[in-house]
Parts: C-alpha cells; sequence; structure tokens
C-alpha cells in the first residue's frame, strides 16, 4: 500500500492542536509517541464495556477480557514474527523486561569476575540493572565505543567477547543518534547469549526475531504509539527454562500451600500479579495499526524524512550533530555553541516545537561525545518535511538569539 502522510496524521487528535498559538511540531516521539484515535478508542471501549480482571473469573466479562488481553500476545508475535506466543512476557516496558532479565537470568547464574558487554551507546534501561550486578555480585562490565559517526560495527563488539562474556547486552537502535546496530551479526558471531533493546528499532522498522538469532529482546508500548505502562519481552525458551521468577505473587503460581510452591508455566511464571490490561491491549491496537500500515512503508517513509532532515541540518555549520551513522534512524540530537540544550528546547517550544533536551538517560554517551547534554529532535511516521523546516528555522532562530 502507499504510505499516506495526510491519512496517517489525521488518525492523531493530538496533531491538530496548537501550543503557544502556533501549530504543534510534536519532535519528541523517541520519549514517548503520541496516540492514534485506533488506540484511544481501544482503551475507551476496554474500559466503558468490556474490564474485568483476567484469567481469574468464569463470569462472561471476565472471560472477554481475558480473550481481549491474551490475544494481544499473538499479535505482538505477529509483529516481531515469534514462532511461539509462550516466549512473550508482558511488562510495563523495557525497563521492567532487562530488570526481568537480570534478576531471573543473570544474577542466578553469574559470579564475581564474569562479564558483561556493554556498549557506550546505551540507555540508562540497559546499563543500571547491570550495575546492581557489578555492585552486589562482583560482575564487571565491558564497554565498547562506538565510532566518530556514531555507528557500531558488529565486529567491534564481538572483538570485546573473552573466555568470561555471559553475556552481550546492546540497543538495536539508539535514542540518541539513531545508529541502527546489526544485532543479527552480533548473536551470529558469537555462542554468548545476546539481549537487545529494541525500544527504538522496533518503532522504525521491521524486525523479524526468527532471523535475528538473538536471545532476549524487548519492547516498549509507549513508543509504539500504545499507552504508557504496556511493552513485553522475548525470551528463548531455553533461556527462560533458566531462569527464576522475578516476582511472586498471583497468578504465577500452580499451587501454593504452607510448605511450598509449584509455579506456572510460562509465561505466567513471569507475570505475577494483576497486570496492566488495559494496556496492553491499547498496545495490541497500536500493533495492529503498525502492521496496516505496513512497517516496511513506515521505514521507507522514515528514510526519506531523515534524509531530508540530514540535509537541512547539514546546511547549518555552526550546528554540531551528534552521531552520523549512514544507515541511522530519524534521530538528531544536537548542540550549539554558545546556547545550551535547555535554551535551545525552550526556544523552539515557543515556536510550538516540541524536541527533548538533556542527556536522554544516556550518560555514558554524553560523555563520549564531551557533552553534559543535547537538544533531540526524534522523528516519527507523522511528521512532516514541512515540519523539519519549522525544526530549521527555529534553530536559525536560536543562533541570531545566541550568534
Amino acid at each position: 500500500m502507499t504510505f499516506d502522510i495526510e491519512k496517517v496524521r489525521a488518525d492523531f487528535p493530538i496533531l491538530s492542536r496548537q501550543v503557544n498559538d502556533k501549530p504543534l511540531v510534536y519532535l519528541d516521539s523517541g520519549a514517548s509517541a503520541q496516540k492514534p484515535r485506533q488506540v484511544i478508542d481501544a482503551i475507551t471501549r476496554a474500559y466503558e464495556g468490556e474490564y474485568a480482571n483476567v484469567h481469574r473469573g468464569l463470569h462472561y466479562l471476565s472471560n472477554l477480557a481475558t480473550d481481549n488481553y491474551e490475544r494481544v500476545r499473538a499479535t505482538i508475535a505477529r509483529f516481531l514474527n515469534v514462532p511461539h506466543e509462550d516466549e512473550l512476557i508482558f511488562t510495563s516496558g523495557s525497563t521492567e523486561g532487562i530488570n526481568l532479565v537480570s534478576y531471573g537470568w543473570a544474577a542466578p547464574r553469574l559470579q564475581a569476575g564474569d562479564e558483561i558487554v556493554l556498549s557506550v551507546l546505551e540507555h540508562h534501561a540497559n546499563i543500571v540493572p547491570w550495575h546492581f550486578l557489578r555492585e552486589r555480585q562482583g560482575v564487571v562490565l565491558k564497554w565498547v565505543e562506538p565510532e566518530p559517526d556514531g555507528s557500531l560495527p558488529p565486529e567491534k563488539v564481538l572483538a570485546a567477547v573473552g573466555p568470561k562474556t555471559k553475556l552481550i547486552a546492546v540497543t538495536h537502535m539508539s535514542n540518541v543518534t539513531g545508529t541502527i546496530v546489526d544485532v543479527g551479526a552480533i548473536a551470529r558471531g558469537t555462542d554468548v547469549p545476546v539481549l537487545v533493546d529494541g525500544s527504538q528499532a522496533a518503532v522504525h522498522m521491521p524486525v523479524d526475531l526468527k532471523s535475528l538469532g538473538v536471545d532476549f529482546y524487548c519492547i516498549t508500548g509507549h513508543k509504539l504509539y500504545g499507552p504508557s505502562g504496556s511493552g513485553a519481552i522475548w525470551i528463548s525458551r531455553d533461556r527462560q527454562a533458566e531462569m527464576r521468577p522475578f516476582m511472586g505473587g498471583g497468578d504465577m503460581i500452580k499451587t501454593v500451600s504452607r510448605d511450598a510452591v509449584v509455579y506456572a508455566d510460562p509465561p505466567l511464571k513471569f507475570e505475577a500479579g494483576t497486570p496492566g490490561i488495559v494496556n496492553q491491549i491499547g498496545l495490541g491496537a497500536a500493533l495492529e495499526y503498525l502492521m496496516d500500515l505496513g512497517m516496511d512503508n513506515v521505514a521507507a517513509y522514515e528514510r526519506g524524512l531523515r534524509d531530508y532532515a540530514r540535509d537541512r541540518l547539514r546546511s547549518l555549520n555552526w550546528l554540531q550533530v551528534q552521531g552520523d551513522a549512514p544507515d541511522k534512524g530519524a534521530i538528531f540530537s544536537m548542540t550549539m555553541e554558545g546556547a545550551h540544550a535547555h535554551d535551545i528546547s525552550t526556544i523552539l517550544d515557543k515556536r510550538g516545537i516540541a524536541v527533548r533536551a538533556g542527556s536522554h538517560c544516556a550518560m555514558p554517551l554524553m560523555d563520549f561525545y564531551g557533552i553534559t547534554a543535547s537538544a533531540r529532535a526524534s522523528f516519527a511516521m507523522y511528521n512532516t518535511p514541512a515540519e523539519v523546516d519549522a525544526l530549521v528555522e527555529g534553530l536559525i532562530f536560536c543562533r541570531e538569539l545566541f550568534g
């Protein structure tokens, strides 16, 4: 199908509003994406006429809610090309998913001196859980730096793998530079388990887990045009068999007595307590929406937007863009001499342009670039070349103010 940008934009109610008496130009989707009407309607429908707790009742509404909730697992499986639905564990987002692996898989298996290989591109969600193991168990973190253009060659990651390496934890797409990492090549190049943070990549391009060959892959719903508090992590059956539960409570057990507990089979074994029922239903609606558009179509449209934005930003020879790998996502982190990132963001906001300013939960990468903060414009499938122009005009205005 042809990607119809005007039709897509019409599906997102918030894009029609104004901010500071200017049309909203929302360039902060890397932090959290806006929601289409289809997701909002699914959430409203679930609360207004279909809500009950799941898995625990025999009455009509509980069965209906359970069916709607569990159907999302099949939707995620189609979206990521996962062969077995029981390999998908519902989470509140990538942070919970990575912590599940840290507590449930890595903590019982790793000892003092064992190594985890990380890249400097990582979001704090794929750093701090491993620092817990460093602090508490003496695990060693080995860091791999990107190339000057922000790219991360697989062979550079593999070169850091040694006899004590027990895990490679790497992003599929940097939330700061948009760098796309060939995680499949990393997985094929080693027998060491590979965890991938797919929070950004799954939003912008097709992901085929059957072909990637990794062991763990997490997604977060609020970046995928779904609700906050939704997400999932794919864990291969072999790795699930090596895991202990992360949290205990209802729904993750078969039987409980005074003297013993028998856990439920995966994925319920790792899903304690009443889940985010409606959040996950909203995520399912978001993924159906994306699949209807076609992720190949989304990726092609965003590549064109990326190329246009890159050309326009390169024309500003006083603007520094952190990371410019040839095949990257439409994410641009920028600094300007004489203007703090917060100043840039504030001035752009007065023109109705929403960008993020700060370290973007990636302080090691900020240190690598020798900065403390940047202003980040992160584009989504609902953005347009005209909004790129608005950003450039806003940056020129900033330069005039601070130049």
